[in-house]
């Protein structure tokens, strides 16, 4: 079974990359960026996914040029997650046939991104837009469309999130900080799971 999380993996070394992906893909997360601003981000990616792309959904976060989508593409990613509303990239990753997932936080960044062609929206930073930002802003959203919390979510408040209509979370120092280890990782991997599915199952 797959969750509606992305593990934002910012800083993994290259070296690690690939089982750190074996591990999340083992607790039940099957999403995964790498930041763009970490060492090697291509790199990782790659790496992952030689190892594990027909498992997974693997890509780049902190994208802001249609530059750096090509060079995930290249590597075979196919997930592009950026912090901010740029119709121009998000026009360039559909066409690369990849899926676009832009930051967005106010009602003109969510229909830009929407008419631009994303896949779905990143609510960023989600501890700054509220649960309360997420109700008001999907009062207006299209039916159908995918908002995922980023920044400020986690196990704490999954409930609060889902009950707002997120539809999913990134994830990133719950999961991985520069350093850890493979065994922290699926520790971490695993408790996410744990409390995502219990949130679910109370529902």
């Amino acid at each position: 079974m797959s969750r509606p999380i992305i593990a934002i993996l910012r800083g993994i070394p290259t070296e690690q990359a690939a089982e750190a992906a074996s591990v999340i893909l083992e607790a039940g997360i099957t999403t995964i960026e790498v930041p763009m601003n970490s060492p090697d981000p291509i790199g990782a990616i790659k790496a992952m996914v030689d190892a594990h792309g027909q498992q997974a959904l693997i890509g780049a976060g902190t994208v802001l040029s249609k530059a750096q989508a090509d060079a995930v593409a290249d590597v075979g990613g196919k997930l592009i997650v950026s912090p901010n509303t740029n119709p121009d990239v998000i026009a360039h990753t559909v066409a690369l046939g990849l899926q676009s997932w832009p930051g967005a936080f106010t009602p003109t960044e969510c229909f830009a991104a929407l008419e631009a062609g994303a896949t779905g929206l990143k609510l960023f930073p989600g501890n700054m837009a509220g649960i309360g930002g997420l109700k008001a802003i999907r009062a207006i959203l299209p039916q159908g469309t995918k908002v995922y919390a980023v920044g400020g979510a986690g196990p704490d408040n999954f409930a609060e999130w889902i009950a707002a209509s997120a539809d999913g979370f990134g994830i990133g120092s719950g999961i991985y900080k520069p350093g850890m280890s493979t065994d922290t990782i699926a520790k971490n991997a695993a408790a996410i799971v744990t409390a995502y599915d219990e949130v679910i199952n109370d529902l």
